[in-house]
């Protein structure tokens, strides 16, 4: 097929025409299909049903002796706090484990900065404008707990290895208001991209003029490979050591993708010295999380090995969906010039690049047509996107059948958007 930019205006506005016909047909159909967040599917979550009835009534134990049902332990109990402890190939003394949400656990911890500064530092507030690397496209969720706190979010740009490490290091190294960076390392929300060794390594040695700076390593995806097991990419808390930025990293996971995404459990790691003073405000905030919840996941699971198999089950659900957004694209929008698009080995996400200006474009189209995206822009901090190109597509929920339409509808969307871009519409 010969490229949209070679055509005519006369093939072009044919093109149109008949696109226009092929949309209006899918509207007519009266669609109800949702991509807009990465959630796992009824046929993920079943796999976890056991969970709800794993207990027996006298089953409340903890394997040091805590009663699970009652007050108590800060950082989780020993069985679950192994559990992520041997996933991110850390201590267990460097571990703690929080309730169902890994964010809610960054969101304290910037909170906290702001109020109360890092190590009883000064706050962050009382210094001046606070300001967050943010890699991007990223996740948007990062980007919303910035705009909360009125943290100043500084794009920078993502590569197939990672952030632009040039432009990290010279930041960094020059203003002593750059408090953090978000980084997903491992199947990048929402491009899939994987941070090289290299990149891990430059990222760990950074030379930050804040002394308080903090590493967000928000690691939610790296046991979301779809051929199994856990990508390994150097271990961020041992580089940091090395570089002797023992205290930087705080690294965060849950097992929301892993079980249910709305009772799983989570947990932050990050160093012993750090750990302990996240328990001094703990000590202040809670009087104990839900060991029931933990003691039910370690039931369940069993152990690391156990959460690796469970997540194989995902596996061959989440990869044929992968594998036919994939097709789909190629078949209908390969060769065409008109976009460029992710093909991850794992996560949540395929990142989709049209022709400038017409993301918002696609997806008000798609809306319209009965498929629901994440917004355009959504990737960028405050939601703009300088060249209105990128989109998210989240193939996770749908049924199969569903996302097959979905994507005969998202592909429709961009072919209209990039022939009316083409004619200058």
């Amino acid at each position: 097929m010969k490229p949209y930019s070679q055509l005519t205006k006369q093939e072009l506005a044919a093109k149109r025409e008949a696109l226009v016909a092929q949309y209006e047909d899918f509207k007519r159909r009266g669609l109800k299909l949702n991509m807009t967040r990465g959630v796992p599917s009824l046929e993920q979550l079943a796999l976890s049903s056991g969970i709800l009835t794993c207990l027996g009534k006298d089953d409340y134990t903890a394997e040091n002796g805590i009663d699970c049902r009652n007050y108590g332990v800060l950082d989780g109990i020993p069985e679950m706090k192994r559990i992520f402890a041997d996933i991110l190939e850390l201590d267990p003394s460097e571990v703690i484990v929080g309730g169902n949400s890994s964010l809610s656990l960054m969101f304290d911890n910037i909170s906290s900065n702001m109020s109360h500064g890092v190590r009883d530092g000064t706050p962050w507030s009382l210094q001046g404008k606070v300001k967050f690397l943010c890699p991007a496209p990223g996740y948007d969720r990062h980007f919303t707990t910035c705009d909360y706190f009125h943290i100043e979010m500084i794009p920078i740009e993502m590569t197939p290895d990672g952030p632009d490490m040039d432009t990290v290091e010279r930041l960094v190294a020059a203003d002593a208001m750059i408090k953090g960076m978000w980084c997903v390392p491992v199947f990048s929300n929402p491009t899939g991209a994987v941070y090289s060794d290299e990149t891990v390594r430059r990222i760990a040695a950074l030379k930050p003029a804040a002394p308080d700076f903090r590493l967000y390593w928000d690691n939610a995806y790296a046991i979301h490979q779809f051929s199994g097991g856990k990508r390994l990419i150097p271990n961020i808390v041992r580089e940091c050591e090395k570089a002797g930025n023992e205290h930087m990293p705080l690294v965060f996971t849950s097992f929301s993708k892993v079980t249910f995404s709305g009772a799983a459990v989570s947990c932050m790691a990050s160093s012993r010295s750090n750990c302990e003073f996240i328990k001094k405000r703990l000590s202040a905030q809670t009087i104990g999380p839900d060991k029931l919840r933990q003691l039910a996941h370690v039931r369940f699971l069993g152990d690391a090995q156990g959460v690796y198999a469970h997540m194989r089950k995902h596996a061959e659900i989440l990869a044929p969906k992968f594998q036919l957004v994939g097709e789909t694209l190629s078949a209908r929008l390969g060769g065409l010039g008109v976009a460029e698009w992710s093909t991850p080995q794992g996560g949540y996400f395929v990142s989709f690049n049209s022709l400038p200006g017409c993301a918002r474009r696609i997806a008000a189209l798609c809306n319209e047509a009965g498929v629901a995206l994440t917004p355009a822009g959504a990737t960028y901090p405050h939601g703009k996107d300088p060249n209105d190109s990128n989109l998210r597509i989240a193939p996770t929920a749908p049924p199969i059948d569903e996302l097959r339409t979905a994507m005969d509808v998202f592909c429709t969307a961009v072919l209209l958007a990039s022939a009316e871009k083409l004619l200058g519409e």
